[in-house]
């Protein structure tokens, strides 16, 4: 009989999520009986002070382990036994594994951005990065840049404060990067010699369109790099590759995260190939099935 697994999803607004289409199709692949469950915040009328309830519950009816979205990373790291090297730098956890009565955190949104930088822009420049978006998503981002390498890095949001606190944050854990930190009024005059952007802000997303940055401040010199992968091209890329700058979508991030929780959930290798095929089926699919409704209303 093929093994048996229990996972689980807590955030708010995740109904939608195509993560547990994900994992199960991953875990049928390979011979796993594989069930992942959602746990809305919003649908069943709880807050993020039910999070150790919740986790608690999880690990005594069998679950093998969770994946944490928004507004939980943070607060959840009280209900945990021990973190991984990364999530305790990070001070946010995406990942829950329970193993040997113990309840351990990890973060797969660094990895996830970094193992899809690497794959899809190899041999990107990374002497001058600008990144707009220091939130939570942004941290991780922040995190996997500083990580790989990157000579300069400055962090742009709308709120500066928030900006700088990841900036005086990461200087401590990267003292060979220079970074910096500003407000939205200083994104032209540094995109003006950066190598690379990173996109790290809701702007873009199918509940948010449009592009959080103009196309005069865009220059065929940069890279620009997503971590929004619904819809798989934000405007921001279009525009981007239209001036002749290499791009990066955010889908393979979200498939890359998703392939790294499996590994910690399973102990096997996901097939990220695989996974990133059917990742863009079920996005195609969504698609067509949003033209459909809208021609219909």
């Amino acid at each position: 009989m093929p093994e048996s697994l229990l996972c689980g999803l807590i955030g708010t607004g995740i109904g939608k999520s195509l993560t547990p289409a994900m994992h199960e199709k991953e875990g049928m692949e390979q011979g796993l009986t594989y069930q992942y469950r959602i746990i809305d915040l919003d649908r069943r009328g709880l807050t993020v002070d039910d999070l150790p309830r919740l986790v608690e519950t999880a690990a005594d009816l069998g679950f093998r382990g969770l994946n944490i979205t928004h507004p939980c990373k943070q607060r959840v790291l009280g209900c945990l036994d021990e973190l991984s090297e990364d999530a305790a730098r990070l001070g946010a956890v995406n990942t829950v594994v329970f193993a040997d009565g113990r309840a351990i955190g990890h973060n797969t949104d660094w990895s996830g951005f970094d193992r899809n930088f690497g794959r899809g822009l190899p041999g990107a420049d990374l002497a001058d990065v600008v990144q707009l978006g220091a939130g939570g998503a942004g941290a991780a981002v922040a995190y996997a840049m500083a990580r790989r390498g990157a000579a300069r890095l400055t962090l742009v949001d709308a709120e500066p404060v928030r900006a700088q606190q990841l900036r005086d944050s990461l200087s401590i854990l990267f003292p060979s990067v220079e970074m910096f930190a500003s407000g939205l009024d200083s994104l032209g005059r540094v995109l003006d010699t950066a190598t690379g952007l990173v996109h790290a802000t809701p702007i873009g997303m199918v509940e948010h369109p449009g592009s959080a940055v103009p196309e005069h401040f865009l220059h065929p010199r940069m890279w620009v790099a997503e971590v929004v992968y619904r819809p798989a091209e934000t405007e921001l890329l279009s525009t981007a590759a239209g001036v002749g700058c290499r791009t990066l979508s955010g889908t393979g991030m979200a498939v890359f995260q998703a392939a790294d929780a499996f590994e910690i959930f399973t102990g096997r290798t996901a097939d990220a190939d695989r996974m990133i095929a059917h990742m863009r089926s079920l996005i195609e699919h969504e698609d067509r099935a949003a033209a459909t409704a809208g021609a219909l209303s």
